[in-house]
């Protein structure tokens, strides 16, 4: 039998619970990710929640996926991301998962892109907008326009994220381009850090 997780306690997160069951309380998904967008963006501002000291420490090799809190009533997964200098994504989706990310901490690069065409692993993607956010903003996915990437743009500075998934997110496509055109899509296995 496996053990349900355990979650770092940290200063605000009954009131970041609350309010993230009430958006996704609502139900239909765009209905939630208005909502969760609306209170990620009051969440980051509220000066009574603080999350846990870790997700402020950089690891070298890799951006940091520590979840915070998965719920048992509704299913969805906060996973704070810790973006070194320079650290990103590559082109990625979400495995059919809506996601709203906010960034808490710093300033994070997003590109979106939009699938032209898919043969088996083969696709093309045209690049369909991106954004430089800063603290404070939050954007959503809601699938098909599942598709971006996240760098963090600073060459010196820490970058930290919020994200809340539908449901705990094990897996998702990568999307490597390719040198004659276009780009292979690969199935990978998400890690978790330790919070």
């Amino acid at each position: 039998m496996n053990a349900a997780p355990t979650f770092a306690s940290f200063p605000g997160r009954e009131r970041l619970v609350a309010r993230l069951d009430e958006a996704v309380a609502l139900g239909d998904d765009q209905a939630v990710t208005a909502a969760l967008r609306g209170a990620l963006c009051g969440l980051i501002r509220d000066r009574d929640v603080h999350l846990p000291e870790a997700v402020f420490a950089p690891i070298d090799d890799h951006y940091a996926r520590r979840e915070i809190y998965r719920s048992a009533d509704y299913g969805y997964s906060v996973v704070a991301m810790t973006w070194g200098p320079g650290q990103g994504t590559p082109l990625h989706d979400h495995c059919g998962l809506w996601c709203v990310e906010g960034v808490w901490h710093g300033q994070l690069e997003i590109t979106q892109y939009e699938l032209l065409d898919r043969d088996g692993d083969h696709a093309r993607f045209r690049m369909h907008g991106g954004m430089l956010a800063g603290i404070g903003s939050a954007g959503s996915l809601i699938p098909p326009h599942e598709y971006h990437t996240i760098r963090n743009p600073s060459d010196r500075d820490v970058a930290v994220s919020l994200h809340v998934y539908q449901s705990e997110m094990k897996q998702c496509a990568v999307f490597r381009e390719q040198a004659g055109g276009g780009f292979v899509r690969q199935a990978v296995a998400l890690a978790r850090d330790a919070c």
